[in-house]
């Protein structure tokens, strides 16, 4: 099965009626904007939704479309993806927007920049589509995301290593490009959810950057080892995603403040959930919220709880 019907299958499996119905909602939001919903993250590994937070894309035709001519739509053009905050049916959700434009470059190898195609070239729903070509682009873009990750990491990856390695690696170089804060391992434990589901994906996926390699027993054999000069050359462009990647984390973050109702107890809440940590917000920090971000920073980095 080439990667586009692996992919087409697995955004088509069922979800939980209430991901399907709080998508449906979402959608309502911008009737002449919508085009498709797609549920991802850790949650779609839970059978027990109370108490988690949802994450969501939200695909729209046009910025202007889905905010008219406002802040929301040049902030969503400027430094893409808006983040909302969401609510139904006894459940919590953020939702980040994307220009069908948008979803297809930031999916793909076009861009440096990881945020998209290292959570696409995770397991995905598309849990609501307007139609039958919105549902057809959101497969055409999900499938660029994995050869994306895959072609990325290459430079950095050895010439023969175990299936459950390859993605692991890969996904622990975007988790590096970002502040993220997640518990070491995090990286490994996304691939041991399934790693069925890797194993079935990584020929087409390979096949589909242009990479020639063969699996022997657990391990992907590439068909041309890289030269010294080749991964040199990929470890400069690793640390230039570094650099630029938590940089515009942190752009984003200050954008968000803007335009996410309680941004910064929504970071608090994810640090301490995924980081271990005891974050509190004090009231000038909600105040003052960019700020009170900047804040945290240093004090973050200090404890190790975002990297």
């Amino acid at each position: 099965m080439d990667l586009e019907a692996l992919v087409a299958a697995e955004l088509a499996e069922p979800v939980d009626r209430r991901v399907a119905a709080m998508a449906e909602a979402i959608a309502v939001q911008y009737p002449a904007a919508a085009r498709a919903v797609l549920f991802y993250g850790s949650c779609l590994r839970e059978a027990n939704l109370d108490g988690l937070m949802l994450d969501f894309y939200l695909i729209v035709s046009d910025y202007a479309d889905a905010f008219g001519k406002g802040w929301f739509a040049f902030a969503n053009r400027l430094l893409p993806p808006n983040v909302f905050p969401f609510e139904h049916d006894g459940l919590v959700a953020k939702y980040a927007v994307l220009s069908e434009a948008d979803f297809a470059r930031l999916a793909s190898s076009a861009t440096r920049n990881v945020s998209v195609w290292a959570r696409f070239a995770q397991p995905s729903r598309l849990v609501w589509a307007a139609d039958a070509a919105a549902r057809e682009a959101s497969i055409v873009a999900t499938s660029l995301a994995a050869p994306a990750l895959l072609a990325a990491a290459r430079p950095m990856i050895a010439d023969r290593i175990t299936i459950d390695r390859l993605w692991g690696e890969a996904f622990a170089l975007t988790y590096g490009a970002e502040l993220r804060a997640e518990r070491k391992g995090r990286a490994g434990s996304v691939v041991d959810a399934d790693p069925d589901r890797y194993r079935r994906f990584t020929l087409p996926a390979l096949a589909a950057a242009a990479i020639d390699a063969a699996i022997e027993g657990d391990e992907v054999v590439f068909a041309r080892p890289l030269t010294t000069a080749e991964r040199r050359a990929g470890e400069r462009l690793w640390a230039r995603r570094r650099r630029e990647g938590k940089a515009l984390t942190l752009a984003r973050l200050a954008k968000a403040t803007t335009t996410y109702a309680g941004g910064i107890d929504y970071l608090a809440w994810k640090i301490n959930r995924h980081a271990g940590a005891a974050i509190e917000i004090k009231p000038w920090q909600r105040r003052w919220p960019i700020l009170g971000a900047i804040a945290l920073l240093p004090r973050l980095l200090a404890k190790g709880a975002v990297k």
